[in-house]
């Protein structure tokens, strides 16, 4: 084992670890962000590992659209949220947990068991080099268009809803007037300002 192939051995044990750390560290924690915070660990550790595996296109996907998008995004909807209240104590709380371990150790064999007893056959194709990230853009845009455009116009509806629901906020004791009044939502008081007065 030269040089290169030991630093390859150490990264991909540094990662692998980094993985199942952060990946307990989410669920184990009992501060949501701090969980949200080790989701963005979990999501960095992975594209190391598709460093390690020559796919920095991948690598660098994974940091933009995971980290910078879909992390930032449950970190959003944990702040919008703010909900105030305490968690209680559940009676047989064991009984869940234990069901839980019990499936986690199912999905874990059975994972398991299809790494080991699958062919890995490694393909006889060339390996793309810098052509990979090319190769990609053209099965994006010709063969996977439509699933790519419907999940554009998916992502621009959630961000609209996500607006809505941090501008405003249902106040259910008011009644509802006239045939629209469900569909308009009412503005949130702003702070310092009274009510029914001009700003």
């Amino acid at each position: 084992m030269n040089l290169a192939q030991g630093v390859q051995v150490v990264s991909l044990g540094l990662l692998s670890l980094m993985v199942l750390g952060a990946a307990l560290g989410v669920v184990l924690a009992n501060n949501i962000v701090y969980s949200a915070f080790l989701l963005g660990g979990v999501f960095i550790s992975i594209s190391g590992l598709y460093i390690l595996l020559n796919a920095g296109f991948v690598a660098t996907a994974q940091i933009l659209i995971y980290v910078g998008a879909v992390n930032v995004l449950i970190l959003f909807a944990i702040m919008l949220v703010n909900k105030r209240e305490d968690f209680a104590p559940i009676s047989s709380a064991w009984i869940r947990k234990g069901v839980t371990g019990l499936v986690c150790i199912g999905l874990f064999a059975l994972l398991s068991t299809m790494v080991l007893t699958t062919p890995w056959l490694i393909a006889s194709i060339p390996a793309s080099g810098e052509q990979a990230t090319l190769l990609i853009g053209e099965h994006l845009f010709s063969d996977f268009l439509l699933p790519f455009e419907l999940a554009s116009v998916l992502l621009l509806i959630a961000l609209i809803g996500a607006i809505i629901l941090a501008r405003r906020e249902l106040i259910v004791n008011e009644p509802a007037s006239g045939v629209d009044a469900g569909l308009m939502l009412p503005e949130r008081p702003r702070e310092g300002v009274a009510v029914g007065s001009d700003p």
